[in-house]
């Protein structure tokens, strides 16, 4: 089944603009993560250990889950500001 062009931008059209307030909440969102990985001095270390782990592998095994749980929070941020 192939949609025509008008449908397609008749799809487009009903979407509506990001505010800007919005699109600086997601990008806040998004660099979060970035900023805190390039921060290794303050996670390159070995101590404290949890469970036998060191530091630094729980630190990223932690931020792996903030990061997923912020870009999730932007998407939604931005599939409700355009709807």
């Amino acid at each position: 089944m192939l949609i025509s062009k008008e449908r397609v931008v008749g799809l487009a059209s009903e979407r509506r603009a990001l505010s800007p307030a919005r699109k600086a909440a997601i990008a806040v969102l998004l660099l979060i993560p970035f900023a805190i990985y390039l921060a290794l001095p303050t996670y390159d270390r070995a101590q404290p250990e949890l469970l036998g782990v060191p530091f630094f592998w729980w630190y990223q095994t932690v931020m792996l889950a903030v990061a997923a749980v912020l870009f999730f929070v932007a998407a939604y941020l931005w599939e409700s500001g355009s709807r």
